[in-house]
């Protein structure tokens, strides 16, 4: 069962920035905040404000849930620079877009399961963002006030039905394809930010949001011209060059640089 933070990044100073949680506690689901090694539990979901409780918990007492309530997850495609080289591809003139519904989200801690129907399952470390608000054609200008803050995402992929469907919705839909957390960070800023994929111990992707091909204002706008956005739904920016199968029993963390790590284990379904 995934279990706490504290697990998770036992080195967490004892005052944290604002790092928000969906967490169970005595099975009840609960919103909250990290503080230090305990959990501050809020009053209400926090997107519209952030209202504390006076109750507060160990972090070892949680287990961790996707810290956003996604109506959709709308991720983009080949918007590092580093990558399209990797593959020789020229760069897009537009942001690819494709969609994960919220049925494959899981948690940090969570599993993520190999189906019986592919050959190959990637991993793919990518920085998110939560939506704040209600948002439709906002200007880029606009965006930092539309974002609540900043996750972890893998975006895990069954590489040969990608290639054999010449689509990408199977290959990216399976239960448990979309890990997400642990937390989403209110201050975290964005760029220049260190973004790595470590399965088993070993880096196997290395960049930098400084390769973003799309800057995140320009995303957010650009998304919200096609699509209403509302509140909890995420976006995430892209993966780095190194892209690589997983086999079950390993475990694969996303590891973004002043945000957190999002760590999960490969089993068979």
């Amino acid at each position: 069962m995934p279990s706490g933070f504290g697990t998770l990044v036992p080195d967490m100073p004892e005052v944290s920035v604002m790092r928000i949680i969906r967490f169970l506690y005595q099975q009840r689901e609960y919103w909250g905040a990290v503080e230090g090694q305990t959990v501050r539990f809020l009053a209400e979901p926090p997107f519209v404000r952030i209202r504390f409780s006076r109750r507060r918990c160990a972090g070892n007492a949680i287990r961790l849930l996707v810290p956003a309530t996604a109506s959709k997850i709308v991720l983009v495609g080949l918007n590092y620079r580093d990558h399209a080289a990797e593959l020789g591809m020229p760069l897009p003139e537009e942001p690819v877009l494709f969609l994960k519904p919220p049925s494959a989200l899981v948690a940090a801690g969570g599993l993520i399961r190999y189906p019986a129907a592919a050959g190959r399952v990637d991993y793919e470390a990518e920085l998110a963002l939560v939506i704040r608000r209600r948002i439709r054609r906002i200007k880029p200008a606009q965006a930092e006030g539309a974002v609540f803050g900043y996750t972890c995402l893998n975006d895990v992929t069954a590489r040969d039905l990608q290639k054999r469907d010449g689509q990408w919705t199977r290959a990216k839909s399976f239960d448990t394809f979309c890990p997400v957390g642990p937390w989403v960070d209110t201050r975290f800023s964005p760029d220049c930010a260190r973004i790595r994929a470590v399965r088993n111990g070993i880096t196997v992707q290395d960049s930098s949001t400084a390769h973003f091909v799309f800057p995140i204002p320009y995303l957010v706008s650009y998304i919200s011209s096609i699509m209403t956005l509302l509140p909890g739904d995420i976006i995430s920016t892209g993966t780095p060059p190194g892209v690589g199968p997983l086999q079950p029993g390993d475990t694969i963390a996303v590891d973004i640089e002043g945000l957190g790590i999002l760590r999960n284990r490969v089993a068979r379904r």
